[in-house]
């Protein structure tokens, strides 16, 4: 299985929830052979006052990790997909080939840490149901952590994030009505359009790029971009993501 993963953070039955998620091995299902979805569930015992973990026990809980990973490994039972904390628990999702030895591999992996309480479990889940709709990130989860990645390249190259400047963006749209009905609901909110992207062999759609002053820091720009996502899908268009240049204060 190819190995890609994303951390990034969403809302689960009301709760912040940090989800960890190998995103690579989407390419590859359904899976032939990994059919079981088992479940690892461990009450984390000083978690933070967002129910996440804390710096005091993020070792303690590294090393709980490595060792069911480590004991998945050695009974050769499936593959570690993900990770959720939430509502001060922990829980590991692992895919498996079987799972009638899922609870003797559980129980050898944490009978070193007897001070944790923990519950674990396993079900049929041949369509990976699991990964798809609780692990994965939807459309908008992807954009956000895209968002992040380039807040985070402009801050290492000493961007404040706070200074408004021009904000590149582009959509496209299967008509030129299409296109024509989100330029007229931009432009009402000051936007300005820089080009007309016109069918080619690249791409059949009609896109266009157009900007804006605004700042790019984390929540601004999430705000943002989930605003254009909106309006494209208003328009039955699909938005493409956004760029800017570096400005220091």
């Amino acid at each position: 299985m190819q190995e890609y993963w994303e951390l990034y953070m969403k809302q689960i039955d009301g709760n912040i929830a940090s989800v960890l998620v190998n995103a690579g091995i989407s390419v590859e299902l359904p899976s032939e052979d990994k059919y079981f979805m088992g479940f690892i569930k461990i009450a984390m015992k000083n978690p933070n006052d967002k129910g996440l973990i804390s710096q005091e026990e993020e070792a303690s809980l590294s090393f709980i990790e490595d060792k069911i990973e480590m004991e998945s490994l050695r009974y050769r039972i499936g593959n570690y997909v993900g990770k959720i904390v939430s509502n001060g628990e922990m829980t590991f999702i692992y895919y498996l080939k079987h799972d009638f030895e899922w609870s003797d591999m559980v129980q050898s992996a944490m009978k070193e840490f007897s001070d944790y309480n923990y519950e674990y479990g396993s079900k049929m889940d041949p369509e990976w149901e699991i990964y798809n709709k609780l692990l994965f990130p939807t459309s908008i989860e992807w954009q956000i952590i895209q968002n992040h990645k380039v807040c985070d390249n402009l801050k290492a190259k000493g961007d404040s994030l706070h200074l408004a400047r021009a904000i590149e963006h582009k959509a496209y749209f299967e008509t030129v009505e299409q296109r024509d009905s989100f330029v007229e609901r931009i432009e009402s909110e000051s936007f300005k359009v820089k080009d007309l992207i016109e069918p080619n062999e690249n791409t059949p759609m009609f896109g266009l790029g157009f900007y804006r002053q605004d700042k790019p820091f984390y929540y601004d720009i999430d705000a943002l971009t989930l605003h254009l996502i909106d309006l494209a899908n208003q328009c039955e268009g699909q938005y493409d993501g956004w760029e800017t240049s570096v400005v220091k204060s």
